[in-house]
């Protein structure tokens, strides 16, 4: 799987990585839950990373990644594929705070979804 080779090129293992998607609203209902915020969002990442091993739970909604796919004129598909590896990338360390984190993080999310074409030789 092509985010196993997000991974190892960070030199990183990769542990149990859970996807789950879900709807806005359960989405919503664990971000009020959890993180004490009442708005939507496409992805929430549980980062249980620890000694160089990539572990999460990252919750998508399905919605969401429907419209921002929509909005920015991109298939459903591609739009998945980086959000699926914008939960990765917080496990590596990367943020999306500030602006220039979000450029930063955006240039990262392109570079891993090239991986995504290549093909991969054992």
């Amino acid at each position: 799987m092509w985010i196993l080779r997000v991974v190892k090129r960070q030199n990183m293992n990769v542990g149990n990585l859970t996807y789950q998607f879900m709807s806005d609203e359960k989405l919503n209902e664990i971000n009020i839950k959890f993180l004490g915020h009442n708005d939507y969002t496409d992805i929430i990442t549980f980062d249980y990373t620890e000694d160089r091993q990539v572990s999460a739970e990252i919750c998508i909604s399905k919605e969401r990644v429907l419209d921002n796919a929509d909005e920015r004129s991109l298939p459903y598909e591609e739009e998945m594929r980086r959000v699926m590896v914008h939960g990765v990338l917080h496990c590596l360390g990367h943020k999306d705070k500030t602006q220039e984190e979000k450029e930063q993080m955006r240039k990262k999310e392109d570079e891993c979804l090239k991986l995504f074409h290549v093909e991969h030789k054992i």
